[in-house]
């Protein structure tokens, strides 16, 4: 088998601090908000691109997106989560945004069959669409391992807890990564868990230290796990992810023990 090949029957190791492995049937995306500026996974794709990938041939609008990030579906990549011989904790669409307007409703419905076929696994889902989330939660049947969550980079995108509320996912999350802006007074009630992580990459914007502290202590006032990814910088190691001398890693319980 080419290592080149679309699909792969052993998992996709992650180097995210707070899940396992990547799943990717949904590829490509466009920009929607400020968080989106340095998009790791648009560079990502364009680099996959001319390697000669083939989930990555599809070209994306240029305004918005870029070479090698047209939303596209993979229907051969549903197979691979029961293809996993033990039980992983999976990010959904670690290169694209499971509920994206291009992404039809019956492919949605798809992966969240395959997620409630392997209840041995427990699935991480993150959205910057709440709005549609909200729309399509209803019409989805949500089983016990999926984790749902929003990101939250900026206090434009603080709106998005009240979708994300407003859905029936058992673990609710939100993913205050690459945070840019301070994020005063959430309203946490009913959220579960909680990443903050500075920008990382050559054009990195800096994380304003108070910024952390301030969702830190939100968090433990709430009784919402906290867990600190990263201070970012040039690359997303360079300045550790230490705060006030010690590392902040709680996570839910996972459905799948």
């Amino acid at each position: 088998m080419s290592r080149l090949s679309e699909e792969r029957t052993v998992a996709t190791n992650s180097s995210i601090e707070w899940t396992e492995v990547t799943w990717n049937p949904i590829t490509g995306c466009d920009r929607v908000a400020a968080g989106c500026d340095n998009c790791y996974a648009l560079a990502l794709a364009k680099r996959l691109k001319a390697m000669g990938v083939a989930k990555y041939q599809n070209d994306g609008d240029p305004r918005t997106s870029g070479p090698g990030f047209g939303v596209t579906v993979h229907p051969a990549a549903l197979e691979q989560p029961r293809k996993w011989r033990s039980p992983k904790v999976v990010f959904v669409n670690s290169m694209s945004d499971l509920f994206h307007a291009k992404v039809p409703i019956s492919f949605v419905r798809d992966v969240f069959d395959v997620m409630a076929e392997t209840p041995q696994h427990t699935y991480q889902v993150l959205t910057k669409r709440a709005s549609r989330l909200a729309k399509l939660a209803d019409k989805l049947t949500w089983p016990d391992n999926v984790w749902m969550g929003v990101s939250v980079e900026s206090f434009d995108a603080v709106d998005r807890i009240d979708h994300l509320r407003a859905t029936p996912a058992a673990v609710k999350f939100l993913s205050c990564e690459p945070l840019i802006t301070a994020l005063p007074a959430m309203d946490l009630e009913g959220i579960d868990w909680c990443i903050v992580g500075g920008e990382s990459g050559p054009r990195a914007r800096p994380m304003d230290p108070d910024w952390v502290l301030d969702i830190r202590d939100q968090c433990m006032e709430a009784g919402v796990a906290f867990f600190f990814k990263q201070w970012g910088g040039r690359t997303p190691k360079a300045n550790g992810r230490e705060l006030e001398g010690r590392t902040w890693d709680a996570m839910p319980q996972l459905a799948s023990i």
